[in-house]
């Protein structure tokens, strides 16, 4: 087998001419502390609140919440114990957004709007960010139909409206949460959505 030098150089030049150089760069940080859910950072000084930071070792998200002269407070958007000072934070220059629109329906998502029901992806193309202003009360259609829970004690006593806030008050072990299922499973046969 000879080999053809000029074969061998056009090849080259080939190679030279369909060369690409990419740069990837990337701003990195360092874990300070971890607690409550809480992770301060040092090194990230771009960042921006609201922002999407991963933390690289484990792939856990977390979003930034608030920005101090020396460090970064970051909200851990996931189950935090593997996360150890000294671990590095990516910044991925993004603001924290989730999927929104039909296709959430029936589905069980992380924090992030990543499935975790085992239904496999979400099909939706339309993303929010996470922290957006509410529209003004001017803006909101009125309260103007009721909502019934389904417990008797409370519908006779407290009139609620469809798309009203409602805020459930009590000690630890009072049923809070069993009033909160309740009413969800009271809609059913209903068409009120339920988060």
């Amino acid at each position: 087998m000879e080999i053809n030098a000029s074969e061998i150089s056009s090849i080259i030049k080939k190679q030279i001419q369909s060369y690409e150089k990419s740069v990837q760069s990337s701003e990195v940080g360092t874990v300070l502390t971890v607690g409550d859910g809480i992770a301060r950072v040092h090194g990230l000084d771009g960042v921006m609140a609201g922002e999407l930071i991963e933390f690289t070792k484990q792939g856990i998200g977390g979003v930034v919440l608030n920005l101090e002269e020396d460090c970064v407070g970051i909200a851990i958007m996931g189950e935090g114990v593997e996360i150890r000072e000294g671990d590095s934070v990516r910044r991925t220059q993004r603001i924290v957004e989730v999927p929104v629109g039909e296709a959430l329906c029936g589905r069980v998502v992380d924090p992030l709007g990543k499935p975790i029901d085992g239904l496999g992806p979400i099909d939706t193309k339309e993303t929010r960010n996470i922290e957006l202003k509410a529209p003004g009360i001017v803006a909101r259609k009125s309260v103007h139909e009721p909502l019934q829970t389904g417990l008797k004690a409370i519908d006779s006593m407290i009139p609620i409206g469809r798309g009203q806030r409602e805020l459930i008050i009590g000690d630890r072990q009072t049923g809070k949460t069993a009033i909160a299922i309740d009413t969800i499973i009271n809609q059913k046969e209903t068409d009120v959505y339920c988060i």
